[in-house]
């Protein structure tokens, strides 16, 4: 009976297939919004918590002020001193990379570009998981003595050097002539939507000399240890940094100390709340093709009474005839969601590679979408199956 009723829906979807395709375009559209949003909202979660990653592992940024970014006024900066404080007496810090920075203009010949000028050590590039793809990094000796050299990264490289070599060459920071050593491996925007490619790292003592003018560190940047209690390890930074700093018991902190797995969470949190709204949306979509569907198969059933009441006068039983048009509006969906699914690919490997993140397959929302488009045909199919099985059959043959 089931057999039957699959091929006599068939038919009917043959007859009128301009029709059968204007039923099932709101489930077509339903299916692939909601797997479009999803596919590119796990993509774009994915994207931030790379781009997070690609900060440093373990990573804590110490910063003047409660907020990041330039130093308040009033608000003391840090010491070298402090770094190595906290050298000594946190034992889960692994690497500690004191930096001061600076927005300066780079030269090399005819060329010029603003870019940020970096005081630090090859600490840096330790908490920074950054890697040298050539020259080398600073010796002992150039950081003690505060030597005018530089490593690049990928972006001024490319704006000053376009495809020449860099390595030995020389150039200016405003007044300041430096050696470029090392060129940094690119790693593209942050999560903050900054270049990390787009800077010039100088040895911390040269900094401080020719470029400051004083011994001040902007911030100190702090890897921890793999297995490290992060919340304890704040904890005790923040302790030792009121210690240092003179901060009274009844005083607020006039630093931050800032966990990037922390806003690892937050912003991937956040995005995984968009993407559930947006899916929420779309999935509206799938209920209006779900009356669309019930509209047009009360329209058929309406159309196909005396057929009705031929097959009901010759014998058929009600469930018969219930399963026939219930088994109709399910193929109708069926398609729908086969058809939102191709789309919904195709369309979600499109705009990944337009808005540059990256494609996630999700096998579980496109399972979850189709059997959904499969619930709704059954659901808004009962009714008009249910009316076209309960038809007295006199009536039906007496419908012109």
């Amino acid at each position: 009976m089931a057999w039957s009723s699959l091929l006599l829906a068939m038919n009917e979807i043959r007859r009128n297939v301009l029709r059968s395709f204007l039923t099932i375009l709101g489930i077509v559209i339903g299916v692939a919004a909601v797997i479009i949003m999803v596919t590119i909202g796990g993509g774009a979660t994915a994207q931030v918590t790379d781009q997070i990653r690609s900060l440093g592992s373990n990573l804590l940024i110490l910063s003047p002020g409660r907020r990041m970014g330039p130093a308040q006024a009033g608000i003391p900066l840090f010491s070298i001193g402090d770094a190595e404080a906290i050298t000594r007496e946190i034992p889960a810090a692994v690497a500690i990379a004191p930096a001061s920075m600076r927005s300066m203009t780079a030269i090399f010949g005819n060329e010029n570009w603003s870019t940020t000028v970096v005081g630090s050590d090859n600490r840096l590039l330790q908490v920074r998981n950054m890697q040298i793809s050539s020259g080398r990094t600073f010796s002992e000796s150039e950081l003690r003595s505060g030597a005018a050299a530089c490593i690049l990264g990928e972006t001024v490289r490319s704006k000053l050097f376009g495809s020449q070599d860099p390595l030995g060459a020389k150039i200016r920071l405003q007044s300041v002539s430096c050696e470029v050593i090392g060129v940094v491996e690119p790693k593209g925007q942050s999560a903050f939507g900054s270049d990390q490619d787009d800077f010039v790292g100088i040895p911390l003592r040269t900094f401080q000399r020719r470029i400051a003018g004083n011994q001040d560190v902007s911030m100190i940047q702090i890897s921890l240890g793999d297995g490290a209690q992060t919340n304890a390890a704040i904890a005790d930074i923040e302790r030792l940094m009121r210690e240092r700093r003179h901060i009274a018991a009844n005083e607020e902190d006039n630093f931050g100390v800032m966990d990037t797995r922390e806003l690892t969470r937050m912003l991937t949190g956040t995005t995984q709340v968009l993407t559930a709204l947006l899916g929420a949306v779309a999935a509206v979509s799938l209920l209006v093709g779900g009356i669309g569907i019930m509209n047009i198969m009360l329209v058929s059933v309406t159309e196909r009474t005396r057929e009705i009441g031929i097959r009901l006068a010759i014998g058929a039983l009600e469930r018969e005839v219930l399963l026939q048009f219930l088994v109709e509006a399910m193929v109708l969906s069926t398609f729908g969601g086969l058809l939102g699914i191709v789309l919904a690919i195709a369309a979600s490997v499109a705009l990944s590679n337009s808005l540059k993140v990256p494609f996630i397959f999700n096998p579980g929302i496109v399972a979850i979408a189709f059997f959904f488009s499969a619930a709704v045909g059954i659901v808004f199919g009962y009714f008009p199956a249910r009316k076209a099985a309960r038809l007295d059959p006199i009536e039906a043959l007496r419908h012109e």
